[in-house]
């Protein structure tokens, strides 16, 4: 009967050790400071800082600036003009976090167009869950009412090199199975002390 209550107590003790160490298991997304410790500013270069990141859906950017600057999320267009007159959003509480919810480009820029000329703006490629580019549009064949059949074409995996810099959470979903075999372990452990204990 004992042994029956101490059996129930080593499975009650290792379901509560799984739960506490499931969130360690599920982080995946990172926290990118944009331009680490030079922030979100007319001297930082912006297109080196954004070059060795991979960026995915879930991931946040915090701009951190002073107070003569700001943040506007726009358009391709805009962002390639500098146009900083019909924006998407507009942030200017000197520290300003945007969580990237949807893959494909994100575009960035300063209030102040001409900090924007000089280079402060932020072009950022999100990698969506999908593993195929979208379809083109059919061609239409000329000279008959028939239309081609769109393929699908796979994207080729970047071969750019993924190193975080930025401070913030760090990205563990490609270390999901060294976790595992770590909670494994620490558990193992654990019921070990528990043996020796009881």
């Amino acid at each position: 009967m004992l042994h029956k209550f101490i059996n129930m107590v080593k499975m009650l003790l290792v379901y509560y050790f799984l739960i506490f160490a499931f969130p360690i298991i599920t982080c995946s997304a990172t926290t990118y400071i944009v331009g680490d410790s030079s922030g979100w500013d007319i001297s930082t270069n912006l297109d080196t800082w954004v070059a060795d990141k991979k960026f995915k859906i879930g991931d946040s950017l915090t701009f951190q600036y002073s107070s003569s600057y700001s943040v506007d999320e726009v358009t391709r267009e805009n962002y390639y003009t500098c146009n900083t007159t019909n924006i998407l959003k507009s942030y200017g509480n000197r520290n300003t976090t945007v969580t990237l919810t949807r893959g494909g480009d994100w575009y960035f820029v300063c209030g102040n167009q001409l900090y924007c000329l000089g280079g402060m703006k932020l072009h950022v490629h999100v990698e969506g869950d999908k593993a195929f580019s979208p379809a083109p549009a059919p061609n239409v064949v000329f000279g008959s009412n028939q239309k081609t059949n769109a393929v699908l074409v796979p994207q080729s995996p970047s071969s750019k090199k993924s190193t975080q810099f930025s401070k913030g959470a760090i990205n563990c979903g490609r270390n999901d199975a060294l976790y595992l075999i770590y909670i494994v372990l620490l558990a193992n452990v654990f019921l070990g002390i528990v043996d020796l204990i009881i």
